[in-house]
């Protein structure tokens, strides 16, 4: 990289949502004449794009921007930028605090970052959370594997949970227009992108707060995604759990680019937790949701999440979570300890649960899932299955990794491909020949195999072993 040449470097904090703003900011930093690296050391300036919304985010946003903001001194960096949740939630106590960063941006103020770069910027461009809709005229670049990529169909959320901070942080609910939506699927696809992945906060109100002439409903949007030629797989993420449309069950039933894959947050399971969760449903409902799921939708992946420890929860109310997990045999679960946030409703709530108990109880709910996903995937061994070819695995260049319908980008686990040769953005058929709790390995069927170079051998896998666990994204 010569010294003349502008350089960035990303850190993308958090959830896919945010991952897609920190997309649209490298974009907006290459049209403005800036190459990224992926050496924090060599960058001329650096983005943390932080989370906000628990402590352990907020506690993981704070160490790496100081490991960044060391860079000043022993690397190239001129210029620290901070963005995304936390800055929006903070602005004055980061500002007084970190002397370090040379400019805060909030959770909507991506398109600034041009300010930022063009050196005419105040230090401090944090707006109001509603300040900016993602649409398909905004410069992207993705950092996700080639052939798949997160759409943000709306921002902000209306809900009222008690533990939630998002529409702090984020505003209102906001939803795109359906023709703006198939605009940026249309240009992914035409780059190469075969696997949509629609993603907000609230994905099943999508389209609630439009103008009563322009109102739409997600299966309408999903509909329409999923018609986009090259479009191959259609996932949808952050479904609220309410009662699902008989039109959204038959797309995720039937439509064959409609990926077969919910992801629900339920939260909780006992009725009396629920309601100091203000979720507005009780555990009879989720237990419906999952029976009629599972019986309409063929194949079927459920994701979930959990919060153990929200103040007010009792053993006994425990107990029930447990219970119910034990019967539910999701595919996925994620288990969140309960994080005390002061602009939260549960933040004034009495009867908080000690860190210990909440600690035991996660390590309890995490040991039962982690034997449910263990079973899972062995059940999966002998299965034929088709995989997006993601590129060459963490631990090995020459061993080549995808996932099949079940697995989402950066979430799940992976298919670690053995036995051929295969591409990135192939579309392959494998047969599973071993597992592990939450990744597979998949023996490449001939018959598909492309004619590749020479030069693009790959080895056997032979040790497979996973925690499951992602680590914060370094943007390609």
């Amino acid at each position: 990289m010569s010294r003349d040449q502008k350089t960035v470097h990303f850190v993308s904090l958090g959830c896919p949502k945010n991952r897609v703003d920190s997309e649209v900011m490298l974009g907006v930093a290459r049209t403005s004449g800036f190459e990224h690296v992926d050496d924090a050391a060599e960058a001329d300036v650096i983005v943390v794009n932080t989370c906000g919304f628990i402590g352990d985010a907020k506690k993981e946003s704070i160490d790496t921007i100081f490991e960044m903001a060391q860079l000043k001194e022993s690397g190239r960096c001129k210029k620290l930028v901070v963005s995304g949740c936390l800055s929006q939630r903070h602005p004055k106590e980061l500002a007084e605090e970190m002397p370090e960063v040379d400019h805060f941006l909030g959770s909507s103020d991506m398109l600034k970052l041009g300010q930022v770069l063009g050196g005419k910027a105040e230090r401090m461009l944090v707006g109001t959370p509603a300040d900016w809709l993602v649409g398909a005229q905004d410069p992207r670049t993705l950092s996700t594997p080639r052939g798949s990529a997160y759409v943000k169909i709306a921002e902000g959320c209306n809900r009222t949970c008690s533990f939630c901070v998002i529409p702090d942080l984020r505003g209102v609910q906001r939803s795109r227009r359906v023709t703006d939506v198939v605009a940026e699927v249309m240009r992914l696809v035409d780059s190469g992108v075969k696997e949509i992945n629609l993603v907000s906060q609230d994905t099943i109100a999508y389209g609630r707060d439009l103008p009563a002439g322009e109102r739409v409903d997600l299966p309408t949007l999903v509909r329409a995604v999923a018609e986009v030629p090259g479009v191959v797989w259609v996932r949808l993420f952050y479904l609220y759990p309410e009662t699902l449309t008989e039109p959204l069950i038959e797309l995720l039933a039937g439509h064959p680019r409609v990926v077969p894959y919910v992801d629900m947050p339920l939260q909780h399971a006992a009725d009396a937790m629920l309601r100091r969760m203000r979720r507005g449903h009780g555990g009879a409902r989720m237990r419906k949701i999952v029976t009629d799921l599972r019986a309409r939708v063929p194949n079927l992946t459920f994701r979930s999440a959990f919060i153990v420890g929200h103040p007010g929860e009792t053993d006994a109310e425990f107990q029930e979570l447990y219970d119910f997990v034990k019967w539910a045999e999701l595919d996925r679960v994620g288990v969140f300890r309960y994080s005390d946030e002061e602009s939260s409703r549960s933040f004034t709530f009495e009867n908080k649960v000690p860190a210990r108990v909440a600690a035991s109880r996660h390590r309890r709910l995490m040991t039962l899932q982690r034997k449910i996903a263990h079973k899972k995937s062995q059940e999966m061994i002998g299965r034929e299955l088709t995989v997006l070819v993601d590129g060459p695995s963490d631990e090995h260049e020459y061993v080549m990794m995808g996932r099949h319908p079940g697995q989402a980008p950066d979430i799940d686990g992976q298919v670690y491909l053995s036995g051929g040769e295969a591409l990135p953005g192939e579309m392959r058929r494998v047969r599973i020949s071993q597992a592990a709790d939450y990744d597979l390995v998949g023996e490449l069927l001939d018959e598909d195999a492309p004619a590749l170079p020479p030069a693009a051998k790959r080895v056997r896998l032979q040790v497979l072993q996973t925690d499951g666990r992602t680590a914060p994204t370094r943007l390609a």
